[in-house]
């Protein structure tokens, strides 16, 4: 029994390898377009919980802000990926000023904590590239391979399931994985590709390409002070803003005029 079931795993897992924008070899359990229907349901739920806990940004200064740049981020992220035109686009902006996070589920969900805005003082720029890099975790589906390591987890716990019924065990995880996408961090693989292909949609959108720098270094000076989560699954910062350094000349051969991409009608969730 055990050797069948590893059969089945291998076979799996091997039949559902798929490649990333940049090339890289990713595992999908989950189709990206089953993940966009279970992601809008997790969304949804979270911000209406958000919402009941009076956690919503209302305040229209900071709506406006946030909505002008990840309307242009979303345009030129559209015109990158067109098939993501038809995404439900969204952003809500949580008030907690202890948390420095921000995330963008598959299907364009996007969410974005006041402790990240506020607690770094981030300037417009900085803000269009946490986002974009957000945005492009999206893009190259790593919800659904976010999604696809959960299941994997859960298959593998419920291996006698499994056994006997694989494919209703995928349709009764694809639920539980989607929730699960939202807490499971990025490999560090994913975090990388984010970081080239974010700062890409960031400058095709009018925003500095330095500012990807300035912002990992403020990631790396507040360290232990404000614990952001992404410091705890991301490369080090220090490294990162090294690494992000060295594309700033290539990236700004792409918006040599430093022109604003137009502002996309992103729906923004108060």
């Amino acid at each position: 029994m055990n050797k069948r079931f590893f059969l089945i795993i291998m076979a799996i897992t091997v039949s559902a390898c798929t490649t990333s924008p940049t090339g890289r070899s990713q595992l999908m359990l989950i189709s990206p377009q089953s993940a966009i229907v279970e992601s809008e349901k997790a969304y949804l739920n979270t911000v209406n919980d958000l919402d009941q806990k009076n956690q919503l940004v209302k305040d229209q200064r900071v709506v406006k802000r946030v909505q002008t740049i990840t309307g242009r981020l979303i345009t030129s992220a559209t015109l990158m990926y067109p098939h993501s035109k038809n995404w439900k686009w969204s952003v809500a902006i949580i008030d907690d000023p202890k948390t420095v996070n921000a995330w963008c589920m598959a299907g364009g969900r996007m969410a974005i904590y006041t402790g990240i805005i506020d607690g770094l003082k981030l300037t417009d720029d900085e803000v269009a590239q946490i986002m974009g890099h957000e945005i492009a975790h999206a893009l190259a589906n790593h919800t659904a391979e976010r999604m696809s390591r959960a299941m994997a987890i859960n298959m593998g716990l419920t291996a006698a399931a499994a056994m006997a019924e694989e494919n209703q065990l995928a349709l009764s995880g694809a639920a539980l994985a989607a929730k699960l996408a939202l807490e499971l961090p990025n490999s560090r693989a994913s975090e990388s590709e984010s970081d080239r292909i974010g700062t890409e949609i960031a400058t095709r959108a009018g925003y500095r390409p330095e500012a990807a720098v300035s912002l990992w270094l403020k990631m790396q000076k507040a360290g232990s002070k404000l614990m952001p989560e992404f410091l705890s699954t991301h490369p080090s910062s220090g490294n990162r803003a090294e690494t992000l350094s060295a594309l700033v000349p290539e990236m700004r051969a792409l918006n040599v005029n430093g022109q604003k991409a137009a502002v996309y009608p992103v729906l923004m969730v108060q």
